[in-house]
């Protein structure tokens, strides 16, 4: 048996390619919308994949199944309460995929979605009884379980989910040998769940040992725990999981529908008209010179999450990048679902070097200087733009804080006539925050150099 996992860092994401030396014959679990890597490693070990299993409709990404359907002939595959536009085949409890010495075999497992599904695989030369692995999707996470609360806009209620989910995990997944190795969809920093490890294989031995969501507990009590404290979900969420029900355009379709060259009037007069235009460079780049009204959001970062934050979806983007970043910017949009692209900036920055008057640069502050200037007579007002949690864990004296993710609702709670500071852990999201404020008409603004990270390291204090 081959059993590789993938590893998508910017969203958190596994995904899995199980195949069989003796028919030739793989299977893709839950992959990303480009599907290259998948098809690399097939032909490298001369494997047809002629399966593609979604553990749930997931709600951070787009996944690959059409992609697969549509290059490979790989038939799709969900859980048997799945509703979806294309064609595919449901599986029940103990339902089984077998080819060559690989076994696949279903186990249903509602709660973080009422279609998602567990899939044990047994690798028959070692062991016909007990499964080599089991992938949990978003059911079970390597020290947490899947948030019961995702599909409330779509009529189901945190604490129905939360009940299926208890009796997945209890009645289902505890009962799994101790030795059966766990492979989940995500890892930490997903917003899938709350308490993930960076870990992305463990055991289920381990799993009951140390994962909260595992020890014994009455119902109510396991609906209480998993449907408190979950961090606030992005809008796109929603979006996502139902466009993975849908019958859509590939990502080759839409990287031929998007991949246009703009020159700068064309930039400027799809600007004029709306368009949203979505500068992705690294926050020092930008914010020593950018196009006015731009958002920032970088590459280097969480990109897909707060792209599917801040940028809407009703409107045109157009994208500002260096030349061999501009597919990338497309691809990493597109996992999410994010194919409205009008197109790319031709030439990058260097089209604006003679159009230096539709040019804005951002003042940046070090820490030592914002140290003197909050003991002056006129102090700027302070914006932190970290989560709550963040905040409360350490902050600069006097600072407001107003999480990313809420900063365009709450912009109007910003004074426009005091100088203003923003900062985050690092700078990432201080960068997109300014960009959002200068498109708001705020000026005199700064942003923190390194932002409470370059604070602390300097010895300056914080306080709870």
């Amino acid at each position: 048996m081959i059993f590789k996992q993938y590893y998508l860092g910017c969203l958190s994401h596994a995904s899995y390619l199980i195949g069989d030396e003796e028919s030739k014959t793989a299977v893709i679990v839950d992959p990303q919308r480009d599907i290259d890597q998948y098809l690399k490693d097939a032909n490298l070990h001369r494997l047809n994949i002629r399966h593609v299993l979604l553990t749930h409709f997931h709600a951070d990404f787009v996944a690959g199944h059409l992609e697969l359907r549509d290059r490979v002939s790989a038939s799709i595959y969900l859980g048997a309460q799945a509703k979806a536009e294309y064609e595919f085949i449901p599986l029940k409890d103990g339902n089984v995929i077998e080819f060559g010495k690989v076994r696949l075999k279903t186990l249903e497992t509602p709660g973080h979605s009422p279609e998602s599904i567990s899939i044990l695989v047994y690798d028959l030369t070692k062991d016909t009884n007990d499964p080599y692995a089991v992938l949990t999707g978003d059911t079970l996470f390597i020290g947490d379980v899947g948030r019961p609360d995702l599909r409330a806009s779509l009529g189901w209620s945190a604490s129905e989910l939360g009940g299926m989910l208890y009796d997945s995990i209890h009645n289902k997944i505890i009962n799994l040998p101790d030795e059966t190795l766990v492979y989940p969809t995500h890892g930490a920093g997903s917003m899938c769940g709350k308490n993930l490890s960076k870990e992305t294989v463990s055991t289920m031995g381990i799993q009951k040992k140390y994962n909260y969501a595992l020890q014994p507990m009455r119902k109510e009590e396991f609906i209480k725990i998993v449907t408190a404290d979950q961090p606030e979900a992005p809008d796109y969420f929603t979006y996502d999981a139902v466009l993975n029900t849908k019958e859509r355009l590939t990502l080759d379709e839409s990287l031929e529908e998007t991949l246009n060259p703009l020159n700068l009037n064309q930039v400027i007069k799809l600007k004029e008209k709306g368009a949203q235009i979505l500068d992705v460079r690294d926050p020092m780049e930008y914010e020593g010179a950018h196009l006015a009204g731009s958002i920032n959001i970088g590459l280097g970062g969480k990109f897909a999450t707060w792209a599917g934050t801040i940028i809407e979806r009703d409107k045109p983007i157009v994208i500002i990048a260096k030349t061999e970043c501009v597919k990338e910017a497309v691809i990493r949009l597109g996992r999410i679902g994010y194919d409205h692209i009008a197109g790319y900036l031709k030439g990058g920055m260097e089209s604006l070097l003679s159009r230096t008057d539709l040019l804005k640069r951002t003042e940046r502050i070090t820490s030592l200087t914002l140290s003197d200037k909050i003991l002056s007579d006129n102090p700027p007002i302070l914006i932190d733009v970290r989560t709550v949690n963040e905040w409360e864990s350490g902050h600069i004296k006097g600072s407001i804080n107003i999480p990313l993710n809420q900063i365009k609702e709450r912009i109007s709670e910003i004074p426009k006539d005091k100088e203003l500071v923003v900062q985050c852990a690092s700078g990432y999201r201080s960068s997109i925050a300014l960009s959002l404020l200068e498109m708001n008409n705020l000026s005199n603004i700064s942003d923190l150099v390194g932002g409470i990270s370059a604070w602390k390291a300097v010895e300056l204090q914080t306080v709870n």
